[in-house]
């Protein structure tokens, strides 16, 4: 039997410098256990800067990238920028996936679109949670948008740390490790879920199993949502060994209704 060999496209702020690293080390991470074999792509947005006005401004250039990555034929295509989905106001991610996918169709090579901020919905969802908390690094009216999002969607943010970080650099230069002492100043009580890092910029691999196995309760990030509904997408076992709860494989992809 012939591997599966399958193409990750990425659509990344032009300053991002995680997505490139934590979805690829997740997804090598789940070969060590699976068949299935990736190659990794993308194109970037220009963003410096994580004020509205950037974010808008980058938005628009995404169907720009979804065309250039339909054309090396991806299997399925990611936005890697949560907050600038969140920011353009409430349910947008499925206005951003219905569109982007659509570029790719017109290109004659669809692929499933998943937006981090519409992964993150989805991850909460399907771990069944409803009372979260979270730690974002952007500065705190950003960071309300994010929440006033989240709950929309049906959740309730219990608390919510704002590092008040606007430099995309900055937050990419962050030590991941330093999240494991940041969520012990998180409120976790009667969570059913902490989101590490509510950013894909800002890196947090490194500290997801440390804080789930401290805290007891399910821990995910924005990147390790992205990499479930990427999997799931494309029809494959959501198991990555070390990456919390969400990627434990006890998340088998629902029947379509």
């Amino acid at each position: 039997m012939s591997t599966r060999r399958l193409r990750i496209g990425q659509i990344v702020p032009s300053s991002n410098t995680t997505m490139e690293t934590e979805i690829p080390a997740l997804l090598r991470a789940r070969e060590a256990i699976a068949p299935e074999r990736f190659s990794f792509h993308a194109s970037r947005m220009r963003m410096k800067h994580v004020t509205p006005e950037e974010l808008a401004k980058m938005d628009a250039d995404s169907d720009r990238c979804a065309l250039e990555l339909s054309d090396a034929r991806v299997d399925v295509l990611g936005y890697a920028c949560l907050v600038a989905i969140m920011s353009m106001g409430r349910g947008y991610h499925r206005v951003s996936e219905q569109r982007l996918h659509g570029r790719t169709a017109e290109n004659g090579a669809p692929a499933p679109v998943v937006t981090s901020a519409g992964a993150l919905i989805a991850g909460l969802g399907r771990l069944g949670a409803r009372r979260i908390s979270m730690i974002a690094p952007y500065r705190k009216p950003l960071t309300e948008r994010v929440v006033d999002y989240v709950q929309h969607e049906g959740f309730e943010v219990h608390d919510c740390i704002s590092l008040e970080i606007a430099d995309n650099l900055e937050v990419g230069a962050r030590d991941p490790l330093a999240l494991v002492e940041i969520s012990q100043r998180l409120d976790t009580r009667g969570v059913d879920a902490v989101v590490l890092s509510a950013c894909v910029q800002m890196p947090s691999l490194a500290a997801i199993q440390p804080v789930q196995d401290r805290i007891g309760v399910p821990v995910v990030s924005a990147a390790v949502c992205t990499a479930h509904q990427m999997l799931e997408r494309l029809g494959l076992a959501t198991n990555v060994p070390g990456a919390g709860e969400l990627l434990s494989g006890r998340y088998p992809q629902r029947a379509a209704s």
